[in-house]
């Protein structure tokens, strides 16, 4: 069966989606916040399980118009809901209503259930209450200026939840956004990778899954997978191709730190829980004792961003001595994603680029920093 889908994402990174899915082969149409594309089964366990930056895979049942209730009743109630809900599905519906005249979320929810019931009551000859006890099918209904969208979620809890992270910091970083970090930086597997301020180990986790070419979906599974109209072994083949993609004897120069010694033995068991903590460098060290003979590489950081008036001072020192430790490395990228927007300041230099990105709903600024690169390796004794 061919379905209209959409990848959903947070605000900001909608291209960064869009991109992975043309490089899966997918055609799409970039939308805010999410990306829209076309595929069969087999296509929504593929991009459940590769997609590094989105949040969700879903598929639109049914897009129109509507002011009315009676009309969204009939409209929704047309659609074959038989032919993707078992007769004992449990179909709950959220709802979301933005500028439209159904603006009752919880009204227009009751109103698509009852339509949905009624539609597969007919469908199954059923004239006693349906069960609900079977596999769960998550429905949304989301109006927009009067135009409403019916969909189904196949992933279930978000795809920024791998499953490597067993334990974190305070703020951690979400998964799906530490990749989209690292993909908007200039880095390739060849390069040093380094995370002064790892936390939990997310930033290099995730260039090391980028570096291996494994599969961010690989340690989980997906909602869709208790379906019954997904084949198992249609997915286990999936996963199998999938596995065989995976790059374990390329060499990676992938180093994380943080001040927090404690930080630094969390991030080393998410590492090793996903398999990789022979692939990163992990020590204890403040940032204003970073050094680094290396050229040529990328450095990637979340820094804490002083919300509150106590925290502002001791943020800003901190902000000092990044500049001081990382401004010398003028062949290396940098990247620092925070909500200070006077970041650049107390860090001693303008960015190249600031690009505005949102950290669940925190506006951030991504400032980046782009390297001079050394080609003549004869002046590295200068360097």
């Amino acid at each position: 069966m061919e379905f209209h889908l959409i990848a959903t994402c947070a605000a900001g990174i909608e291209a960064l989606v869009g991109k992975e899915l043309r490089a899966l082969g997918y055609k799409t149409q970039v939308e805010n916040g999410r990306v829209r594309f076309s595929g069969n089964e087999q296509d929504i366990i593929k991009t459940n399980l590769w997609l590094r930056t989105a949040d969700r895979i879903k598929i639109i049942i049914d897009e129109f118009d509507t002011k009315t209730f009676d009309d969204l009743f009939e409209k929704t109630a047309a659609n074959q809901w038989d032919q993707l809900l078992p007769m004992d599905a449990e179909f709950p519906v959220e709802g979301r209503s933005r500028n439209s005249q159904l603006h009752s979320v919880p009204d227009v929810q009751a109103i698509v259930k009852k339509a949905i019931v009624k539609s597969l009551s007919a469908a199954y000859h059923r004239r006693t209450r349906l069960p609900e006890t079977g596999a769960k099918f998550p429905l949304e209904i989301a109006l927009n200026k009067n135009h409403a969208m019916l969909t189904l979620d196949t992933t279930g809890a978000s795809l920024f939840k791998r499953g490597y992270r067993i334990e974190k910091g305070p703020a951690p970083l979400k998964e799906n956004m530490a990749a989209a970090l690292i993909l908007l930086t200039s880095w390739h597997p060849n390069m040093p990778f380094v995370d002064p301020m790892c936390g939990s180990g997310t930033l290099p986790i995730e260039a090391a899954l980028i570096g291996r070419n494994i599969a961010p979906g690989f340690n989980r599974d997906f909602l869709c997978e208790q379906w019954p109209w997904i084949d198992d072994q249609m997915v286990q083949q999936v996963r199998d191709h999938a596995d065989a993609q995976a790059d374990y004897d390329r060499p990676l120069d992938i180093s994380a730190s943080d001040i927090d010694g404690n930080m630094v033995e969390i991030s080393k068991r998410n590492a090793e829980e996903v398999g990789l903590l022979d692939d990163i460098q992990f020590k204890q060290l403040a940032v204003a004792d970073f050094k680094t003979d290396k050229v040529n590489g990328v450095l990637v950081a979340n820094p804490p961003y002083g919300e509150r008036m106590s925290d502002k001072q001791r943020v800003h020192d901190l902000y000092r001595q990044m500049g001081r430790a990382f401004q010398p490395l003028t062949s290396w990228s940098k990247y620092f994603l925070t909500a200070d927007l006077e970041f650049e300041k107390f860090y001693g230099q303008k960015a190249t680029k600031r690009r505005k990105l949102y950290n669940g709903a925190l506006r951030t600024d991504y400032f980046q920093y782009w390297g001079k690169k050394v080609r003549d390796m004869s002046s590295l004794s200068n360097y």
